[in-house]
């Protein structure tokens, strides 16, 4: 199909610019979200894990965590391994991410306005196929080289 990346980049930016307006109350954007969602969706976490997930460099998920910690949203905890640095959410970011979810769903609901159940369900299952696929050329390519 073609003019599907150019449909879905031009509906990347202003999503993006939404969250951050939402999220700049708290001195937060979308990327530093990306943290805190992942902290609370999967529990503590080193930076190797997070930055794994999200296929973004570790010095990139590190300066995002030091911004986190600056603003107490999140806290190194000992790990296994004293190398290994566990990270997770404080009290004060779980506040947050609960007030934020709140609104973030908020604007979900709004951007999704005038679209039919079904078709939002048949949008929410085919992202990640999507993604599966750009992972999939991602490892062939990586393999010739």
């Amino acid at each position: 199909m073609q003019g599907f990346l150019q449909r879905y980049l031009s509906l990347y930016r202003p999503l993006i610019t939404a969250l951050n307006e939402l999220m700049s109350s708290y001195e937060l954007s979308h990327s530093l979200w990306q943290v805190m969602f992942y902290l609370k969706n999967n529990g503590p976490s080193t930076l190797v894990d997070i930055s794994a997930y999200y296929h973004v460099e570790k010095p990139t998920i590190t300066r995002r965590v030091h911004r986190l910690e600056e603003l107490h949203m999140i806290k190194q905890i000992p790990g296994k391994d004293r190398r290994e640095k566990l990270i997770q959410l404080t009290e004060q970011g779980e506040e947050v991410y609960q007030a934020l979810r709140v609104k973030i769903t908020d604007l979900e609901h709004e951007v999704m306005n005038g679209v039919a159940q079904d078709e939002q369900l048949i949008t929410f299952q085919t992202l990640p196929k999507i993604k599966e696929n750009l992972m999939k050329r991602e490892e062939s390519l990586r393999g010739e080289a």
